[in-house]
Parts: C-alpha cells; sequence; structure tokens
C-alpha cells in the first residue's frame, strides 16, 4: 500500500513540476503540497520514506529542492486547515456569588493562560424570566424557582470564549457541579464550597453553547478577530 501510495504521489508531483517552469514561489514548496497533501491525507511518516526515495534518484536541483520544501508545506496546509474546522466558541457566566466575591480576575486568567480567547463580554442582571429561559432544560427540578431567583440576585458576567476544545476542556477547568467533587486546580475545586453557591456556568455541549450564546449576545456583540498569541497556542504562523 505504502508503495502505491509513493507511485501516486510521484505522479502527482512530477505533473506540478511538468507543468511549468518552476518560480521562486515553487520552491517554498506550496504548489508540491498541494498535489502530496490530496495523495498522503496527514500520513508524515509515508510521507518522509516517499522523498528519501525521490533523493536516490538522478533528479535535478530543482526537483528537489521543490520536493523537500513539500513535506513541512503540506502539513502547515494540513494544520491550519484542522485548526480552523476546530475552533468552537462557549458560553461561560460568573455567577452573582462569583462577583460579589471578586473572583472575576482569578476566573478570566486561567482561561487566558490556557490559551483561549476571549470574544464577548458584559456584566449584566438578569431579570426572573431571562433566567428561566436560561434553567429551561431544569424547569422539571424541584430546585428549578431557587436556581432561578439565585441567577437574577445580582450582577452575572456573561462571557463567550473561543478556541480548540473550548467546549469540553471549559467544563474541565470549571469542574464537577458540587464543589466537594471537584478536583483541586479547578475552579469549583479551588474557590468554592458548595452545590448552591458553585460560583459559574459553563455550556455543557456544542448546541447548548449555540443556544446561550444566542440567549445572552446578540450577533453584534460577538467580535471576530485574530489573536496575536494563537500563533504561539496552535503553532499555526
Amino acid at each position: 500500500m505504502s508503495s502505491q501510495i509513493c507511485r501516486s504521489a510521484s505522479r502527482a508531483v512530477r505533473s506540478v513540476l511538468s507543468a511549468s517552469k518552476p518560480s521562486p514561489l515553487f520552491f517554498e514548496g506550496r504548489a508540491v503540497a498541494a498535489a502530496t497533501t490530496t495523495v498522503f491525507r496527514g500520513n508524515m511518516s509515508t510521507l518522509s520514506s516517499f522523498y528519501e526515495r525521490t533523493e536516490g534518484r538522478s533528479a535535478s536541483r530543482g526537483w528537489i529542492a521543490g520536493a523537500m520544501a513539500a513535506p513541512a508545506a503540506a502539513y502547515m496546509l494540513q494544520d491550519q486547515d484542522a485548526h480552523a474546522a476546530q475552533l468552537e466558541r462557549t458560553f461561560i457566566a460568573i455567577k452573582p456569588d462569583g462577583v460579589q466575591r471578586g473572583l472575576i480576575a482569578d476566573i478570566v486568567s486561567r482561561f487566558e493562560r490556557k490559551g483561549f480567547k476571549l470574544v464577548a463580554i458584559k456584566l449584566v442582571v438578569p431579570s426572573k424570566d431571562f433566567a428561566q429561559k436560561h434553567y429551561h432544560d431544569l424547569k422539571e427540578r424541584p430546585f428549578f424557582n431557587g436556581l432561578c431567583d439565585f441567577l437574577s440576585s445580582g450582577p452575572v458576567l456573561a462571557m463567550v470564549w473561543e478556541g480548540e476544545g473550548v467546549i469540553k476542556y471549559g467544563r474541565k477547568l470549571i469542574g464537577a457541579t458540587d464543589p466537594q467533587k471537584s478536583e483541586p486546580g479547578t475552579i469549583r475545586g479551588d474557590l468554592a464550597v458548595v452545590v448552591g453557591r458553585n460560583i459559574i456556568h459553563g455550556s455543557d455541549g456544542p448546541e447548548t453553547a449555540q443556544d446561550e450564546i444566542a440567549l445572552w449576545f446578540e450577533p453584534s456583540e460577538l467580535v471576530s478577530y485574530t489573536s496575536n498569541a494563537e500563533k504561539w497556542v496552535y503553532g499555526a504562523n
């Protein structure tokens, strides 16, 4: 199978090389990477084997220069595409107890230090009706009314964070619903004691995140931008 892949890649690269006279941009490897990425689909070990074989043949220096640039370029193209596809957004809210206890800076810094990007933030005092909309999936629970009373009892810091795996890992940063069961190092494990005052909320899945973001924020309040730190977090240049 590996030899078949190598032969397919060889034909793909030769077709690119024969299409036109190589230019300086070609020797950056992007043209070759586009052809070989389609064939290899991220199999870097097979890609390395292919180039080891081609180096042993009598080829021009130009062919070798273009071929040797391809592995890194192919990897970068795939890595950037995967990175763009995996970025997601989640809703995070610091509840009234977290705001009143002065924990905003500590909580925000944990998400920032992880490498996630803040794309929306505002301080609001939600109404009881609004709190009921937020907790609509718990309306049949006996604690529903008290939960809504608490959420509407004071200011809430509503946020949207963006990053790769931010929904799942955001929940890990937050910790278990019961602070007594939260691991040390998590927000609730370090900063909360009882379930009724567990200081923070985070979306538990992609659909929930989408619904909660739409409930708390207007589309115009969400900011899209490239952080200077992203290339150091994800390795995309």
